[in-house]
This record gives structure tokens, sequence and C-alpha cells, in this order.
């Protein structure tokens, strides 16, 4: 009988337009809104269904879940507390106007705290970042920080025109990441924009690739520029594209550095020797046969494991997912801790306080 602690490092909440509606600035608030127009680009302009599923099987039913829910969620499978990221949000790097990119970015941080992160400390918000004005992103992930207690931010893969993340306009927001000691994220959401994958016919097609080709390319670019040589202390995430991939790309990264390395003179060491510092984490799906590999070639303090609920699973579905994990042969058990509990706490500094101050968020059970 073994006792398991358990973080939830990437949950979601499914925000509404009506709700953030509430919280937004001006000079948009005075605004006549029609609703038949979204605030967002939409999870759907790839064409593909992602809003029908059987009678039953979304949590809250089509609002969402609420903060009562979640809370439900975590105490039926017995997890101390979530992480939450967007839904609709992960399509904001996709808005092509500044201004309202800030502005839909600062309304849905305060929705995301008023609506849930001050109805329980178990449910802890990110920020959503607006990628179009770097200098506003820094204002705002200081503030959501400093200000509404949140514990990291992300950045949407997909951005307008393809935009990678590795360039110097950049650099600030690396630097404040750095000061507040707080980890930025990329995380999947958008297949078609800039990937080529709008060209695929079939969505299994798209969402196999979308989330973990999207992030490659950020965490490619990221590396050749030297992000990770100027800013060895930033805590940076793939979130929801498994970690499989990992070990081949470490390989891969070398080996380009060894023939073209000239042409990336900021990336100063092999590729493999940053992502072994310990900075760059990558959340696991608890099936995925390689993960022993990346423990042993990678290391096994930046796995994360994430419930990523509501969204891929049919909430009658979820119960076996955590048990998968804990049950497999091929892990041991101080690596299964790491990945539940003490690697999100390295990943997400600031979490420390609220499980040291508050050992009690959550009942644990014991699992066999």
């Amino acid at each position: 009988m073994t006792d398991y602690r358990i973080i939830d490092a990437d949950g979601h909440v499914m925000e509404l337009d009506a709700e953030l509606r509430e919280h937004i600035g001006p000079p948009y608030r005075d605004l006549e809104w029609h609703q038949s127009y979204s605030f967002w680009p939409g999870l759907t302009m790839d064409g593909y269904l992602r809003s029908l599923r059987k009678p039953g099987g979304w949590a809250g039913g089509g609002t969402g879940p609420s903060a009562g829910d979640w809370l439900d969620f975590l105490d039926k499978n017995r997890i101390e507390l979530t992480v939450l990221y967007p839904t609709q949000g992960l399509t904001h790097a996709a808005i092509q106007d500044r201004d309202w990119a800030v502005t839909l970015a600062r309304a849905y941080n305060d929705w995301l705290y008023h609506r849930f992160m001050r109805t329980s400390p178990r449910l802890v918000g990110v920020a959503l970042l607006p990628v179009q004005d770097i200098p506003e992103a820094v204002r705002e992930l200081r503030r959501c920080v400093t200000e509404l207690g949140m514990v990291g931010a992300v950045l949407p893969a997909v951005a307008v025109g393809g935009r990678f993340f590795s360039g110097p306009e950049f650099h600030p927001l690396w630097e404040e990441a750095q000061r507040l000691d707080v980890p930025i994220s990329t995380h999947g959401g958008l297949s078609s924009p800039g990937l080529g994958l709008d060209l695929a016919a079939n969505f299994t097609i798209a969402h196999t690739l979308e989330h973990p080709f999207a992030q490659m390319r950020h965490l490619v670019g990221m590396m050749f520029e030297g992000v990770f040589e100027l800013f060895p202390r930033l805590r940076f995430g793939c979130l929801e594209c498994g970690v499989g991939w990992v070990p081949w790309l470490m390989d891969r990264m070398d080996e380009e550095q060894e023939r073209k390395g000239h042409y990336s003179p900021r990336c100063t060491r092999k590729p493999s020797e940053y992502l072994r510092q310990g900075n760059i984490f990558f959340a696991a799906e608890v099936g995925e046969t390689a993960l022993p590999l990346v423990t042993r070639s990678l290391r096994s303090d930046v796995i994360l494991w994430a419930s990523d609920y509501p969204h891929e699973r049919d909430q009658r579905d979820f119960k076996e997912d955590i048990p998968t994990l804990i049950h497999r042969q091929d892990l041991d058990d101080d690596v299964k801790r790491q990945i539940f509990f003490d690697n999100p706490l390295r990943f997400y500094p600031r979490l420390r306080a609220r499980v040291e101050t508050q050992p009690a968020l959550a009942a644990r059970g014991s699992v066999t």
C-alpha cells in the first residue's frame, strides 16, 4: 500500500464570452456586443467540430466546469490542487489586433482569478499573456503574479503568421519570468494556422500532430537562438504533447549543432546539455512506453503529470488515468512520486507555500 500526493500540472477552464464581458476594460466595455461573434479567433477555425459530446460527457454541461465541479473532480481523484490553463484562450496568439489582445488577456486573467482562484486555494491559475505586445505581456505577468497570486504564464503555441517565440523581442519576458521565479509554458490548441495541418481531412491526423509540432518549433527555436544560454534560470514548459519525442529531438539537435552550429553562435553548448540542466519541463501521458527512456536520457525530475480535464476525455472515462501511472511496473515509486508531486513543485515553485502551509488541501488516499 503506497500513498501518492498528487498535483495536477495542467487542467483547464472553459471560458465563456458572456462571463468574460464582465471584466472587459475600456475602450471596449462600452461598445455594443453582438453575441454571434466570439471574442476569440475560435478553436473551430480549422474546420473541426469540438463542441459536441455524448450527453453527460461535458463537466458542467454546456457551460464548462465551475469551481465546484473542479473541486469535486479533485476530491474524487484525490488530487490536492490543479493549475488551470485556458481553452478558447489557447487561440489568443492568433489575434491580429494588438490592443484587443492586451485587453482580452487582462479580462481573462481577472475572470480566472475571480471565478476560480478566489473560490479555493486548490484552484490555481496561470496568466494568459499577449504575445502581440511584449512590454504589455511583461506588465501583465508581473500583475498576475504579484497581485493575483498566479504561479506562471502560458503562451499559446500558434501565433499570427507562425511566429516563433525565440526572437530578441521576447527577452524582457524571459528576464521578468526569471526575476519572479515563475515558469512560462507553451500550449497547443489550434491546429491549422501556420502548421499546414489544415490540409489534413481527418481530425485525428491534425490532433495527433498539432500539439507536439507547434511546441517543438518554439523549443528548437529558443534553443538555437540562445534563449536558454542567456536566461539560464528560466523555467520553460511544453505541455500536453507528451515526452517520448524528447530523446529523439535531443539527438537531432545535438547532431545539427555539431554540423551547423556556426549558424547558431548564441547556443554555446550541446542542446542536450541545456535540456539536462533541469529547467525545461514536459508533461507526460500516463501510457507512454518511452517514459522510462526519458527518465534515463533526460531527467526524471522534469516530467509532469497533467489531467487535461475536462478536454480530451469524457469525464466518466477519467478514473483510470492516475491508476494507470501508479500501477506501471517499469517505473519505480520514487519516479512516480516525482511526476505526481515533487516535479510540479519544482516547476511551479510558488505552489510550495500552498502545500506546506495548507497540508490538508485534499484528503490523501492510498492506492495500490
